[in-house]
């Protein structure tokens, strides 16, 4: 179900991404890093108790879409490590939270 999810995200920005003619839009100044990015390296940035990192990840996109972010790259994560140990990502999620596997 999450990959339908990211695939469905994935086409809809791709869409945005093109203007009525299909070219790419114009863009001035530096290309801004996208919702993804910005959870990886919020993300990455509060593994390394780095409070500059954060502060600086959370100012590239809007709250929603860090938060949106931060919840795909956590599923990602649980399903990955869900498959590398051969267990459910439910009692992977509730291993890495410190809670009783149910």
């Amino acid at each position: 179900m999450f990959g339908k999810v990211m695939s469905g995200i994935r086409r809809l920005v791709a869409r945005d991404a093109v203007d009525g003619r299909g070219a790419p839009p114009t863009t001035a100044g530096p290309r801004r890093p996208n919702l993804f990015e910005a959870a990886a390296a919020y993300v990455s940035a509060c593994a390394e108790d780095d409070q500059r990192g954060i502060e600086e990840a959370s100012g590239w996109v809007s709250p929603e879409a860090l938060s949106f972010g931060v919840n795909g790259l956590a599923c990602r994560a649980v399903i990955a490590l869900a498959r590398e140990r051969d267990e459910s990502p439910r009692s992977v999620a509730r291993s890495l939270l410190g809670l009783p596997v149910a």
